[in-house]
């Protein structure tokens, strides 16, 4: 009875090792995840920006290429 006892208090004891390891396992993905998610947004905000500077750059070189062409008629 003793032995049995023993037994099963060992098995106790070994899974809440293993619970407690996979729960700190989970918490350690959940931190990750959630650092992932915040680069994640960074980097699509400044993807959006650089569009936007992209298209502001591609506008001023097309006004400037117009402007060339207006003074080459001009002459």
């Amino acid at each position: 009875m003793e032995t049995q006892r023993h037994s099963v208090d060992d098995e106790l004891a070994a899974l809440t090792r293993t619970l407690d390891a996979v729960l700190e396992r989970m918490r350690r993905l959940v931190e990750e995840n959630a650092s992932l998610r915040r680069g994640r947004d960074q980097l699509a905000g400044e993807r959006a920006a650089l569009m936007t500077r992209n298209e502001q750059a591609r506008a001023r070189v097309e006004a400037m290429i117009e402007r060339l062409k207006s003074l080459e008629n001009a002459n």
